[in-house]
């Protein structure tokens, strides 16, 4: 079921957030963000795993360009936050994520990964009373949400494991999702930053289509 449209679930965990050496912090929450800046909310499979630090260090690269968005960065993984710590303090030549500065969030308890729907599995209780059992894999599939300054989830996609996520197509969303919220235009197939968007209305859409196929009809 999409959460699209819907208020993102609120959050308190342990994270580490980058720089020098990483602070611990123990409740970290998406509530700080809320009224003041939009939030691009990932999720990963592993620390000390192949793709994740590509996806993570693309994201650090990236970073300047969300926060010109006004735009945070979170990442969220069921690792611990002191295996979080240990990767970002291993250098990117041993396959480490050195140098990240934005929160990693540690989702030990899966609780918030099944609540955004992303947890690669689910428990199973026990009809004789001995121990749940965990079916599909206790981890997060490469879940990505943008929620806005109000707490609504405005964008989500789950990759499967091995596919790792283009990074610009979130920055080309944000644009769109801030140039509908200033203009009340919809933006369409393939739209970038500085094009034309259209009303939405059969006028517009047909004057939309117009101009792109060089018709004066």
């Amino acid at each position: 079921m999409t959460r699209v449209g819907k208020k993102a679930p609120n959050f308190s965990a342990p994270a580490v957030v980058g720089g020098g050496d990483g602070t611990l912090v123990p409740d970290f929450g998406l509530s700080q963000y809320l009224g003041r800046k939009d939030v691009l909310l990932f999720f990963y499979p592993k620390d000390f795993t192949f793709v994740c630090p590509t996806e993570i260090i693309a994201f650090q690269e990236s970073l300047s360009e969300f926060e010109e968005r006004s735009t945070s960065v979170v990442g969220v993984s069921t690792d611990t936050e002191e295996t979080h710590l240990a990767w970002l303090k291993t250098p990117r030549k041993e396959g480490g994520i050195e140098g990240v500065t934005y929160p990693l969030v540690a989702d030990t308890a899966k609780t918030i990964s099944a609540d955004y729907g992303v947890l690669g599995g689910t428990y199973i209780p026990s009809e004789t009373g001995t121990s749940h059992s965990f079916k599909g894999i206790p981890i997060a599939f490469r879940g990505t949400f943008l929620i806005d300054k109000e707490g609504v989830i405005r964008h989500e996609s789950v990759n499967d494991l091995p596919l790792g996520r283009n990074i610009h197509e979130y920055l080309r969303l944000i644009d769109a999702m801030h140039h509908v919220d200033e203009y009340g235009e919809v933006c369409p197939a393939d739209w970038a930053k500085g094009e034309s968007a259209l009303s939405p209305t059969r006028e517009g859409v047909s004057k939309y289509l117009a101009s792109k196929s060089g018709s004066k009809k």
